[in-house]
């Protein structure tokens, strides 16, 4: 069954194709859920959240684009809105003093493990993080991200900045204690 017409049996309820739906993309939605949340039972509630999105807006998708793209952007916006209600999402302000602005080398983040670098993206404070995520691995520009998150361009670059330095100092007080224990 390819996606049109599977979206179109979910629209028409078909228990067995939405149950089909959510086995196909569940995984992968619930990596996306991770990178916004702190855990996995925050994750498990923007998943199930976004699925009953997903569900109740099926009839809405076109066929343009991909399926899995399609629910994406739902997650997303799901995990940013579940955030905006809860009023989580205070955007962290440190004095440049307390962090420092040092960049994040791409050669360290790409040889962690994936799972490694995402226990340290939940680590962040949610306003870092959220940005950080939409910013460095959705592909937003600062300007959509302000839109987003009602904050101001200068302010989105600004947490994405501080949010690099505070991993890099994750990375490297994780990397000191390892050396110690060797």
């Amino acid at each position: 069954m390819d996606e049109i017409a599977l979206a179109e049996a979910c629209a028409n309820g078909d228990y067995r194709a939405q149950k089909r739906l959510y086995q196909l993309y569940a995984p992968q939605m619930m990596g996306i859920c991770m990178r916004y949340s702190s855990g996995v039972p925050d994750a498990e509630d923007v998943l199930q959240e976004g699925f009953i999105r997903v569900f109740g807006r099926i009839d809405t998708f076109s066929g343009k684009g991909a399926l899995g793209g399609w629910m994406r952007r739902i997650m997303i916006n799901t995990a940013l809105q579940r955030y905006r209600e809860s009023k989580k999402m205070h955007l962290v302000r440190l004095d440049d003093s307390e962090v420092r602005m040092q960049e994040v080398s791409d050669d360290v983040l790409s040889s962690m493990e994936a799972d490694e670098l995402l226990r340290k993206i939940q680590r962040l404070p949610v306003g870092f993080r959220t940005v950080f995520n939409l910013y460095a691995i959705e592909g937003y520009k600062h300007h959509e991200i302000a839109e987003l998150l009602n904050i101001s361009e200068g302010t989105s670059k600004s947490q994405y900045s501080r949010s690099r330095a505070l991993l890099r100092e994750m990375i490297e007080n994780d990397n000191k204690v390892s050396e110690r224990a060797i």
